[in-house]
């Protein structure tokens, strides 16, 4: 079809050939997907000293996607009260960040852990469960802590 096209923009053809009408097929998204990339949520930051506060900052070297996703833990029940996040990339990378601060609100971190999603967004829950984890740790004294503090909070302070 486009030898064919190809060649009667040039006038390379000898006789005329009825052309079909090309149809262009849309491309079909649910309208969740398409509401949250129209209307992204929870989009912003938390005081990454807070110690309730969790940040994941992870990225996609292939295809250059930062995210960064924070979440806020209530301290008597353990659970995610609260999450936000800040994407720079694609528009699927926006969905995936938008869609996971609202999937781990009231969860508990243990639950959250469980979510999959081969994509950005599970390693920066990961990331930010790891992070409030290991900064609880750091205020209850546990010396242990500070030596696996190091690489997190580099990430955490971007």
């Amino acid at each position: 079809m486009l030898r064919l096209a190809s060649k009667r923009l040039l006038g390379l053809t000898s006789r005329e050939i009825p052309s079909r009408p090309v149809q262009i097929l849309p491309r079909l998204y649910h309208e969740k997907v398409i509401d949250h990339y129209n209307n992204p949520r929870n989009v912003g930051s938390f005081d990454k000293n807070d110690p309730n506060v969790g940040t994941g900052l992870v990225g996609a070297p292939a295809c250059g996607d930062v995210m960064k996703l924070q979440i806020k833990i209530d301290e008597e029940s353990g659970k995610i009260v609260d999450a936000c996040f800040k994407t720079f990339g694609c528009g699927s990378a926006i969905v995936s960040s938008s869609v996971a601060t609202e999937w781990v609100k009231g969860k508990s971190m243990d639950e959250v852990l469980t979510i999959k999603n081969t994509m950005l967004a599970e390693d920066a829950i990961k990331a930010a469960v790891k992070d409030v984890e290991l900064k609880r740790a750091k205020l209850k004294g546990n010396s242990s802590a500070d030596a696996a503090n190091a690489p997190i909070e580099k990430a955490a302070d971007a």
